[in-house]
C-alpha cells in the first residue's frame, strides 16, 4: 500500500468532518432561528458529495488494509456523525502507519 493512500483518506475524513459540523451549525439555524434555509441547501449538497468521495477513498484504503467488514463499516459510517470521523481516523493513522514503515523500502547507500 503506498502512503498517498492513507493521504487521501486522511484529507477527506478532516474535509468531511468539518463539512458536517458546518452542517450541522446550519441546520440549528434553520430550525432553531428560522434563517439559513438556503446555505443549508447549499452546505448539505457540499457535505453530500464530500462524503461519496470519503467512501471511495475509505473503501480503497480498507480493501488495501484487508479490514474486515464490522471495521470497514464503522470507517464508512463515521462520516455521518459528527466528530466521530475526527476519532475514527486518529484510530486508522495508528493502525496503518506501521504498516507502510514495515512496507518502505531501505535507502541505498552509496
Amino acid at each position: 500500500m503506498k502512503r498517498s493512500v492513507l493521504t487521501r483518506y486522511r484529507v477527506m475524513a478532516y474535509l468531511t468532518a468539518v463539512m458536517l459540523l458546518v452542517l450541522c451549525t446550519c441546520m440549528v439555524f434553520k430550525y432553531g432561528f428560522g434563517m439559513g434555509k438556503d446555505l443549508t441547501l447549499v452546505v448539505s449538497q457540499i457535505h453530500g458529495v464530500l462524503y461519496i468521495v470519503y467512501l471511495i477513498f475509505a473503501f480503497d484504503l480498507g480493501s488495501k488494509a484487508k479490514w474486515k467488514f464490522g471495521k470497514l463499516l464503522w470507517v464508512l459510517i463515521a462520516g455521518t456523525i459528527p466528530t466521530a470521523a475526527f476519532f475514527v481516523e486518529r484510530t486508522v493513522v495508528r493502525e496503518i502507519e506501521p504498516l507502510l514503515a514495515a512496507e518502505a523500502p531501505e535507502p541505498v547507500k552509496a
